[in-house]
């Protein structure tokens, strides 16, 4: 790992390490020194040397019967060769822009110029770049000069869904996995550190279970359940896992976490106990029964008042949302939407869509654009630049600029994942409040132009950080777009090799059309670099206008002056 943070020594110990040997780490300073003062004019003085080679052994050499032989060998050149070349290099030029192409839009980099800085640099003593992605990087971007790692880290998504009764469903009718592995090992730990309680005091169904989550198979977990419930018929964790990932429909799954509930009040496992009433709540809110959802939320958040790191007020949030009480959504905003706590998508995004609420079934762009923005409607146009800043992917998704898929049971906040999670449960209340996707609309690309750039300095929040598109990658499945911000800048090597190919194919469509005056052109090019010809259309069959430009703009002995002849 690349450390993000080095330490540098104060200027006494330096003194104090440099004073321990100073004969040999003055000699050995001084030659460090000098070569890294030398080396830049190293290749001058190579160059001029080569020069200075070739002149001096021109006569030996017999330069110049090897370039007339060169310019006999070019005479005796067909058009078809030249068709050939020209067609061959475009070729290859295309392939190697296909494949630059597709580099970039799957790891957001050239591959040229990645293997340019992370192999070459190094060889020619330079440093080697920390800020590579793509096939050299790692899993979860900590390759990224970011200013904390914590930035980039990956939470549990508070609504992710059941993975038997929807998730498993969506591959049954779609044949696409909607999980990635990295995202199922991410629940596979998460499993495994909740569940297992004291490690000292294991029982036998506890070892089955925490072999259970490291499982790849899922019928392969889903018998190691069973196997602990055979052993012990209170085993709470094993209900679990059943009603997550056997059960096919919310009903079932519902009647296993209840068994789950009654197994697991006999322990002391207070993390299992909050996982298994938090999904019985989830349950209720998707099989309609929503203000007993919201009791039970609101009951778990006051028995455990130290779990905010669960964030159960986003399901609180959601269940409140779809009851259109807006009165406790604001309540609880004005709890958890503080400066001192940290951020996510539902909670600047929930309050956005509060103040954009307010004014948005009466707003105008039109009217807005003569009168100005009234007091709350300006309010409600800072909320929505305030989310998009924390979080520019979630637009696209609730206008649907974006297909939405599946969230992932992981998301990184600030995130495409993030973004996906929050769009699939909100946009049903963005859409029945009047008009607050058309304020959306009309405003959120206007947070762009207050944001400095670059993006070193944020405006509301902390520097976007550089590692989402790494970790949203790893977290959502490959037939999803990811959706990247800032937008990249084509590199220069796609550019490039674009019009390398572009100019080839040119050059042997026109020697195919027309041989012999591309094989004049070519000739007097390789022949007489110094030879100036004018591509102006002759005025009669002859072409006598055609060479009198070649005669005007060429020497007497160029090679053009004396094809007419």
């Amino acid at each position: 790992m690349i450390p993000l943070f080095t330490a540098q020594p104060s200027g006494k110990n330096m003194e104090d390490a440099t004073s321990s040997n100073p004969q040999s780490l003055g000699f050995t300073d001084k030659l460090k020194s000098w070569l890294s003062w030398s080396w830049t004019y190293i290749c001058a003085v190579w160059f001029a040397m080569v020069l200075t080679m070739i002149y001096v052994l021109r006569s030996p050499l017999k330069l110049q019967d090897t370039l007339t032989s060169a310019s006999v060998f070019l005479n005796t050149l067909t058009p078809k060769f030249y068709v050939a070349l020209t067609g061959t290099s475009s070729l290859i030029s295309g392939l190697i822009l296909i494949f630059e192409w597709w580099y970039f839009r799957k790891y957001g980099t050239s591959f040229i110029e990645q293997v340019s800085v992370s192999h070459l640099r190094p060889l020619l003593g330079g440093v080697e770049s920390s800020t590579t992605t793509g096939l050299f990087s790692s899993v979860n971007g900590e390759a990224e000069p970011r200013p904390s790692v914590s930035e980039c880290k990956v939470w549990r998504n508070p609504l992710n869904l059941f993975r038997g009764a929807e998730y498993s469903r969506y591959t049954w009718v779609t044949g696409k996995e909607p999980l990635t592995y990295y995202d199922m090992n991410l629940s596979a730990q998460d499993h495994q550190t909740f569940f297992t309680g004291d490690t000292q005091q294991l029982k036998l169904e506890d070892t089955v279970m925490q072999k259970a989550w490291r499982e790849r198979n899922p019928q392969a977990r889903i018998r190691a359940a069973y196997q602990a419930i055979e052993m012990n018929h209170e085993c709470a964790a094993a209900y679990v896992l059943l009603a997550e990932e056997e059960a096919t429909t919310i009903t079932e799954a519902e009647r296993l976490f209840k068994q789950a509930l009654r197994s697991g009040k006999s322990g002391k496992d207070i993390n299992l106990l909050v996982y298994i009433k938090r999904r019985l709540a989830m349950c209720a809110r998707k099989l309609g029964r929503i203000k007993e959802a919201v009791k039970m939320m609101r009951d778990l958040m006051k028995e455990f008042p130290l779990l905010g790191m669960l964030n159960i007020h986003e399901n609180l949030l959601e269940a409140l949302l779809e009851l259109q009480a807006y009165a406790d959504v604001q309540a609880v905003l004005a709890k958890y939407d503080d400066i001192s706590l940290p951020k996510s998508a539902t909670i600047c995004y929930t309050s956005a869509l509060l103040k954009a609420r307010a004014v948005s079934d009466k707003f105008s762009p039109e009217a807005a654009s003569r009168r100005g923005l009234s007091t709350a409607e300006m309010n409600a146009v800072e909320a929505i630049h305030r989310a998009v800043e924390f979080n520019p992917h979630v637009p696209k998704y609730l206008l649907e600029m974006k297909s939405l898929i599946l969230p992932p049971e992981h998301i990184l906040k600030r995130g495409d994942s993030e973004a996906v999670a929050y769009a699939f449960f909100h946009l049903q209340h963005w859409k029945r409040a009047e008009g607050a996707l058309n304020l959306l609309h009309c405003t959120w690309e206007g947070t762009f132009r207050i944001i400095p750039y670059p993006l070193e300095k944020g405006h509301l929040f902390y520097p976007y950080p550089g590692c989402t598109e790494t970790a949203d990658r790893e977290l959502l499945p490959s037939f999803h777009e990811v959706s990247v911000y800032p937008k990249k800048e084509l590199p220069f090597f796609i550019l490039f090799t674009a019009g390398l190919c572009s100019f080839t194919a040119m050059l042997a469509m026109l020697t195919h059309q027309f041989p012999e005056l591309m094989g004049v052109f070519a000739k007097a090019l390789l022949q007489d670099p110094f030879c100036h010809f004018s591509l102006a259309p002759p005025i009669n069959q002859t072409g006598h206008l055609f060479w009198l430009h070649v005669r005007l703009l060429n020497p007497p002995g160029c090679f053009l002056s004396k094809v007419r002849e």
